[in-house]
């Protein structure tokens, strides 16, 4: 199976499965000496941690990441960065009964067919358990891009949405609830949906925004490796990811020339920001902002219909512990990934520029 690294200088390979004995993750080409605040790391993997809350699954594990070399008295050795989360709450009998049966719009039939063997328990490698690893990079990342502020939040829940703009809201807030939106009034609304779709056996998606601030100009490169196409290819990435945006987006498509033009002030600025802050693929120091649609979960605790591996129809019915709505905890997921891009991409200017 190949696809498991992600990045060109600042690159990530990440290995392990949901229930296997621990996940895991390699960390090439970060430069030495940036000094490693171990608790911002934990801290970015409780946010997304499983049995945070009442509205997440719950499962029960620490997450707690013990790092096997790259890191010396605090500080990175610029030596590859190697780092372990073990799993500690497996419960793999739960999946026992989709050993040879096919769960709908999950990866299990094409695993398959792809590779004429799986592992179901939770999805082996397709599951979002992966994403820790991913969590742990990103948050190193962070600590290397001083000066960058990353703020993920949601913004939408099913059909409730977020209605104000990101500059009007203390993004600060998004983490004194348990769903993650700024917008606490909202946030309550939200939670009580989510509560309410877990008691009917159901899933729901949602949508996360990110704001990025402080970006050098500068960061991303001419025509196929721009920076909003690594952005797209980062969140697209991420389980139950179906759709990414970034600046105006599709909203964009309906507006006139005249409209929808960021004019310069004098200091280079602009005076809207509809580029997102990426103009041909180029940041321009404007805050970068994109938005992040998640499906609902694709196992439901109802019967649906479905096939065996002799492709009989059979019934099933979800078990286990699973997210009624995913994005509360992709929030850090998220900051992660944009925080591998752009660290990446600011490698890759550094020796363009040198």
């Amino acid at each position: 199976m190949s696809g498991n690294s992600f990045g060109n200088l600042f690159k990530l390979s990440t290995f392990g499965e949901s229930h296997g004995e621990a996940l895991g993750g390699i960390i090439d080409g970060c430069p030495a000496g940036i000094e490693l605040d171990i608790s911002k790391i934990q801290l970015d993997l409780d946010r997304r941690k499983p049995g945070q809350s009442a509205i997440v699954t719950q499962r029960k594990e620490p997450d707690e990441v013990r790092f096997l070399s790259g890191v010396f008295e605090g500080k990175t050795t610029g030596t590859p960065i190697g780092f372990v989360i073990e799993n500690t709450n497996q419960k793999s009998h739960d999946y026992s009964h989709i050993k040879d049966s096919y769960r709908p719009s999950h990866a299990d039939y094409v695993y398959d067919k792809k590779y004429g063997f799986r592992d179901y328990r939770g999805g082996g490698r397709s599951s979002a358990r992966e994403t820790a690893s991913r969590v742990v990079a990103g948050a190193i990342a962070k600590q290397m891009l001083k000066g960058i502020k990353i703020n993920a939040f949601v913004s939408s829940v099913g059909s409730i949405q977020l209605e104000k703009d990101y500059t009007e809201l203390d993004l600060a807030n998004a983490e004194t609830n348990i769903v993650r939106c700024p917008d606490t009034a909202l946030a309550s609304k939200m939670e009580d949906y989510i509560r309410q779709i877990r008691k009917e056996g159901d899933t729901v998606g949602g949508v996360v925004t990110c704001v990025v601030q402080n970006v050098p100009i500068g960061l991303g490169e001419p025509v196929f490796d721009k920076l909003h196409a690594e952005l797209g290819k980062a969140m697209l990435s991420i389980n139950a990811v179906k759709g990414f945006e970034y600046g105006s987006g599709f909203g964009g498509s309906s507006m006139k020339g005249s409209q929808h033009n960021d004019l310069y002030n004098e200091d280079g600025t602009t005076k809207t920001n509809y580029s997102g802050g990426i103009q041909g693929g180029i940041s321009n120091g404007m805050d970068i902002y994109f938005r992040v649609a998640f499906k609902p979960v694709a196992t439901i605790m109802q019967t649906q219909k479905t096939i065996n591996k002799e492709g009989e129809e059979v019934e099933m019915q979800g078990k286990g512990r699973h997210d009624p709505c995913v994005v509360p905890r992709a929030v850090p997921i998220v900051e992660a990934m944009a925080a591998l891009v752009l660290a990446d991409y600011t490698l890759i200017n550094n020796s363009i520029l040198r």
